[in-house]
């Protein structure tokens, strides 16, 4: 297939493009950068000029492809309606170059809090949280099944973790390191789902290849750790205490840390034959790739 990809240079890109290109695919990426060219290009991606704005770009691409992966999100947590509201528009403009094509277009948002029980690939994020927009962004994505796009959503979990992660794992860390001690809110008992980026790529390569029309995916390994072992764990490999915080001491990742929302992946299992066998995240910790 001929494959376009948004943020193929980024964190989970970068794993999944050797991934497609070792199948056979032959893969376009974005680049936002001569950085960015260089780096998709190493990886064996041929690169086109553009970012999440160039939207004659991101359709002449999108229709020259067989399908489409969009990666790309603007992570800015101090704006993050106008981020969302950017990412609708991409996905508005990769349906519409791909409406009535039978191609496929695999999109990316996030597992859904359902406190107390694991959230399945059928749950929807609540409303008025932060998630509800990036739920709009994904049925907005899922409309164009009816108008002949073989579209799926791949749902990420908190951490989608590995060796050179700068997420959320890696951003505690080093708030552990910072305040001199890994913190957790109340008794640590929320739990988080994570995952493995190879998993996660291998997951986002199935659905491009297989996944029906209208199928939301979740990319989880593990599906239900305590925060509290999360922090231990980040104070272990950093020489720091665990303890209990503020949330506020956390920034915007209190809050995160304050919600129980563990994830299961049952159905995608099921669906695409997918098994997440890399190591877990404690695991990840322990082995001292998040070392701040």
């Amino acid at each position: 297939m001929k494959v376009f990809v948004t943020g193929g240079s980024g964190w989970v890109g970068k794993t999944l493009v050797p991934e497609l290109v070792a199948a056979g695919h032959q893969v376009t990426g974005l680049a936002r950068s001569e950085a960015s060219a260089e780096a998709l290009e190493a990886l064996g991606a041929a690169a086109v000029a553009g970012d999440l704005e160039s939207r004659d770009v991101i359709a002449e691409q999108a229709a020259q492809a067989d399908g489409v992966v969009h990666l790309a999100f603007r992570h800015d947590f101090a704006n993050f309606a106008s981020a969302v509201e950017l990412d609708a528009q991409v996905v508005r403009t990769l349906g519409e170059a791909l409406a009535g094509s039978g191609k496929a277009l695999v999109i990316t948002s996030g597992t859904p809090a359902t406190p107390g029980r694991l959230s399945t690939e059928q749950d929807k994020a609540a409303a008025g949280t932060p998630a509800t927009g990036r739920e709009q962004v994904s049925d907005l994505a899922l409309s164009y099944a009816d108008r002949d796009v073989r579209v799926s959503v791949v749902r990420l979990p908190r951490s989608v973790h590995g060796t050179g992660d700068h997420g959320f794992v890696s951003q505690l860390a080093r708030l552990a390191v910072e305040a001199g001690m890994s913190g957790y809110v109340g008794d640590g008992e929320q739990r988080w789902p994570a995952v493995h980026v190879a998993d996660a790529a291998h997951l986002y390569r199935l659905a491009l290849e297989n996944a029906p029309a209208g199928s939301v995916l979740h990319a989880v390994g593990d599906e239900a750790i305590a925060f509290r072992e999360i922090a231990e764990a980040l104070g272990r490999s950093n020489g720091v205490p665990a303890g209990v915080v503020d949330p506020e001491t956390l920034g915007f990742l209190g809050m995160l840390a304050s919600v129980d929302q563990p994830a299961g992946a049952a159905l995608t299992r099921d669906l695409l034959g997918w098994s997440p066998g890399q190591p877990g995240l404690l695991a990840d910790i322990d082995a001292g790739n998040y070392r701040a």
